[in-house]
């Protein structure tokens, strides 16, 4: 059944009339006239009575019209969602304190100016955290250190980041850890790599905030594994003894994540977003 009749066939119902209805649809009448007839061809029945106002459905028009309707009406809807699928009202992101730390900020701002209407919401917490947020529903899309374990996520977009060991510099540092709270993804891979290399289980410190961390580094309380992106970002550079770690050893990117079955509309936006 062509949605193009039913729509005529709505027209002319809530008229009564097949000239007035031509005229609201921009039609010739004779075309009107012409697609009813094409209607009642499919269907098998007459839809209208002539009366001498106009016309008034018939039994089996009267059947017809709630369903015509119905149809007409989850068309347009589907038409202005499809028109819109790039538009989304509401944005819940999530992302891990050290993402937070460097780059958020530009991208809030950049997704703010290219989607004015639409209101943004951050949450921030560990990987392990996050990752349980986006898997609840609880997020569109979040930023996690390293590459999703769950099969459930997919991958919007990947930003590289350089991990490095950072120490004391002309101190030598305490056999300490320091590290973000538990759950983030630096903090279980440090703890692990640092007692494989140096035979030693670390005494472990966890900090609610990257600057405190760098601060205490830098006084010789111990040593951490982090970005070098945070580093840079709080001007930790020239304070610390910065060892870079080989891909080889370490992969942690920071990956924008989002359910392969609750993908936002701007996805294609946040897969070409430049970081």
């Amino acid at each position: 059944m062509d949605s193009n009749l039913l729509k005529v066939f709505v027209e002319v119902a809530n008229e009564k009339s097949i000239s007035k209805a031509a005229i609201n649809l921009k039609f010739a009448q004779s075309n009107v006239t012409s697609r009813i007839k094409q209607l009642e061809k499919s269907i098998g029945s007459s839809l209208f009575h002539r009366v001498p106002k106009g016309v008034i459905l018939s039994q089996e028009g009267e059947k017809l019209y709630p369903y015509a309707l119905e149809i007409i009406k989850k068309i347009e809807l589907a038409n202005y969602e499809m028109k819109n699928i790039n538009q989304q009202k509401h944005l819940l992101i999530g992302s891990t304190e050290s993402n937070a730390s460097t780059r958020i900020i530009p991208f809030l701002l950049e997704l703010n100016k290219d989607f004015p209407n639409m209101t943004l919401e951050l949450i921030t917490n560990t990987t392990k955290e996050i990752t349980k947020k986006i898997l609840d529903y609880k997020l569109d899309i979040a930023f996690i250190s390293g590459l999703p374990k769950n099969d459930e996520l997919m991958i919007l977009n990947k930003i590289e980041e350089t991990i490095v060991l950072v120490e004391p510099k002309n101190i030598k540092a305490q056999n300490i850890y320091l590290s973000f709270k538990n759950g983030c993804a630096y903090n279980e891979f440090g703890q692990t790599y640092l007692k494989e290399v140096t035979n030693y289980e670390h005494k472990n410190l966890e900090f609610g905030n990257y600057e405190t961390i760098l601060g205490c580094i830098k006084a010789g309380m111990g040593k951490s594994i982090l970005p070098l992106s945070i580093i840079k970002k709080l001007n930790y550079e020239k304070d610390l003894e910065i060892t870079k770690l080989s891909k080889k050893i370490v992969n942690l990117p920071t990956c924008m994540v989002c359910r392969k079955d609750n993908l936002p509309r701007i996805k294609n936006y946040l897969e070409n977003f430049k970081f």
